[in-house]
């Protein structure tokens, strides 16, 4: 499937940090997210950011509207960041298998 065919072809990885980390937010976080159709995966990380997102809109205009609708509707979150690539050069749903 072509993303930027069917009107989602800017990508854009972002970063989130919360100070809240007790189990209603942390539940309350991953049925919020799920709920925004953007938002193509979503990880609990380790290290510096708690969350990252990849995101897939139409354009910037999009993104920003993802963007308030995200922070205006997720409480707790005290750092957003968002990297916007440039060119996708490898993208791919295979698992290596070949080890098994």
């Amino acid at each position: 499937l072509n993303s930027a065919k069917v009107g989602a072809g800017v990508s854009v990885f972002v970063h989130l940090k919360t100070h809240n980390h007790e189990d209603l937010w942390l539940a309350r976080f991953a049925e919020s997210i799920t709920g925004f159709d953007e938002v193509m995966e979503c990880y609990r990380m380790a290290g510096e950011w708690d969350y990252l997102l990849r995101v897939a809109t139409k354009d910037i205009e999009s993104f920003d509207r993802f963007y308030k609708k995200l922070i205006t509707e997720i409480d707790g979150l005290t750092d957003v960041t968002s990297s916007f690539a440039m060119e996708e050069i490898k993208f791919s749903t295979c698992l290596p298998l070949h080890n098994i």
